[in-house]
Formats: C-alpha cells, sequence, structure tokens
C-alpha cells in the first residue's frame, strides 16, 4: 500500500512526476519537501501556533533555501485552493499563487523566483537553458491540468498580490513583530 504525499491531489501528481524526473529537475530550483515540515517557519518567523498553524511548506523554491507554502486563509477543504506564498531565505514573504494550479503555470516559466522584503519576482535570461525536463513538464502540465506555462509571472505574482496580497501582509505582520 502506497501512501499518498500529500492531502492535495494536485501535489500528489506533482511528486510522482518529480519521483520520475528529479529533484529541480523540471524547474530551477525547485522541489517538493516533506509535506508540512514548519521547521523552516519556526527557525526562521515564527513558532506560535496561530501562525505555524495556518501554513504549510511543501516545496522548496530555491536553491538557496527559500520555500513555498500554502496559507490557510480560511478553513476551506480543498486545499488546492489556497493561496500560495514563498518565504526567502534572507527573509521576506509574499504571496505569489492564487492557488496551486497557479503555481504549477510559473514553474513552467523554469527559473527560481527571487524573494527580497519588498517583493517577489522572476527573471530569465533569454539564453539560460531550460532544466533537463522542462520540455516533459510542460507535457505534463497541459496533460493533466490543461495548463500553459506563465509567459509572464509578473502578471501572475500581480493577480495574486491583488487579491491576497494586503490580506496576507496585514496577517502576517503580528506575528514579525
Amino acid at each position: 500500500m502506497t501512501t499518498a504525499y500529500s492531502p492535495v491531489e494536485e501535489l500528489n501528481l506533482l511528486k510522482g512526476f518529480q519521483d520520475r524526473v528529479g529533484y529541480e529537475n523540471f524547474a530551477r530550483g525547485f522541489g517538493l519537501t516533506e509535506y508540512g515540515d514548519i521547521s523552516g517557519l519556526a527557525a526562521g518567523w515564527s513558532r506560535d501556533p496561530a501562525f505555524t498553524g495556518r501554513l504549510v511548506p511543501f516545496a522548496q523554491a530555491t536553491g538557496g533555501g527559500s520555500f513555498y507554502a500554502l496559507w490557510r486563509i480560511d478553513d476551506r477543504e480543498d486545499l488546492a485552493t489556497l493561496p500560495v506564498v514563498v518565504f526567502g531565505d534572507e527573509g521576506g514573504e509574499h504571496v505569489v499563487a492564487r492557488h496551486v494550479r497557479e503555481l504549477f503555470q510559473l514553474l513552467g516559466f523554469d527559473e527560481e523566483i527571487s524573494v527580497e522584503h519588498a517583493k517577489a519576482y522572476f527573471y530569465r535570461d533569454e539564453d539560460e537553458p531550460h532544466t533537463d525536463c522542462h520540455d516533459e513538464y510542460v507535457a505534463w502540465l497541459d496533460r493533466h491540468f490543461g495548463l500553459p506555462v506563465a509567459k509572464d509571472p509578473d502578471a501572475v505574482l500581480a493577480a495574486a498580490q491583488a487579491e491576497f496580497g494586503e490580506r496576507f501582509a496585514d496577517w502576517i505582520r503580528p506575528f514579525l513583530l
């Protein structure tokens, strides 16, 4: 009997893909980590259960230690519809996607996210080669979800920030003092 990686079917599908092609081998700097491991949150931000209880880390965002988490903005049952936030290895925390599938589209840009205190963004040099399994990931994304990769990651980040950014900043502020 196999155990699911997480209670999020979309993440379970991605885990199967990652297990087949390799960690960081389809989206630069990205890899699914232990689902729900709050050690990075507790070490770098807050140990307060009101904080850690509303965040579900699930993936490395960069090779330097930034990571993605689901933000339990409410008590909805479909965790795949929760906003995705990034926590930077040198600080900074931002909403980056309105839901898991939108993050998957960002991953298709095939570049690590840059996380600063004031903002998060993607930059890709046009001459930069894609990861070894990028094309396979693009096909996987289309086959499983009918989604294209994000051609303009700034637009995706802006939409997520417009919908959830201020609310996230207001929620997290007391934990960062």
